[in-house]
């Protein structure tokens, strides 16, 4: 509630996590790679916002951007406070930036490939007309936080989702191959999902 306020003025806080630093941005056409440990690596078709931060401090919207914020569903489900493990996963937004004012209602297909062959596609939606916040009151909760003004920085904001091929019941395997579209925004965003190697044992840490 009260995540579309008047113009100028604040709306409720939207629910929203760290998905990392650069390290985490992976370019279209590369692959998607879970960690290890993950339990699932799933999609998430949306619209991310571009954003640098000016040297005095003043955020710039670049533009939008498809985006795959890419999570890991299972772990999710298992405890909802571990929603903010699930996230911290890479992501990819591109391959086209549209710059000027996002449309209203946006609408794209999310679809899963494997072996050439599709095995999963479902409609998507974003665009304000379709969002419980305006861009606005997200934007103002994103950037009212000093440590995300820190000159020469860029940000990339994913606007949130509800199509999710997990929703559906589908078990996405290596190899499969993410496909976001949307006519708003040109060449399509592809990734293949690949899996790192699970790691034997616990984690080290060596004192100095």
């Amino acid at each position: 509630e009260a995540g579309r306020p008047e113009a100028g003025e604040v709306g409720a806080q939207p629910e929203w996590f760290y998905k990392g630093n650069g390290h985490a941005a992976v370019a279209p056409g590369m692959p998607l790679v879970a960690p290890g440990f993950a339990a699932d690596g799933g999609e998430e078709p949306e619209i991310a916002g571009i954003y640098i931060v000016g040297p005095d401090g003043t955020v710039h919207r670049i533009g939008w951007a498809l985006g795959n914020e890419f999570s890991d569903h299972v772990t999710e489900r298992v405890n909802y406070l571990w929603l903010a493990h699930s996230k911290l996963r890479v992501a990819s937004y591109g391959p086209e930036i549209l710059v000027g004012a996002l449309p209203a209602d946006v609408r794209g297909m999310s679809r899963i490939k494997r072996n050439g062959a599709t095995i999963w596609e479902k409609p998507f939606l974003s665009g304000e007309a379709n969002m419980s916040h305006t861009i606005a009151n997200l934007e103002h909760h994103h950037f009212k936080y000093d440590i995300f003004c820190q000159p020469g920085d860029l940000h990339v904001h994913f606007f949130g989702t509800a199509t999710l091929s997990v929703a559906d019941g589908i078990k996405t395997e290596p190899g499969d191959v993410f496909e976001i579209e949307s006519e708003a925004f040109g060449q399509p965003l592809r990734n293949a999902l690949k899996f790192a190697p699970a790691s034997a044992g616990a984690t080290t840490v060596r004192a100095l």
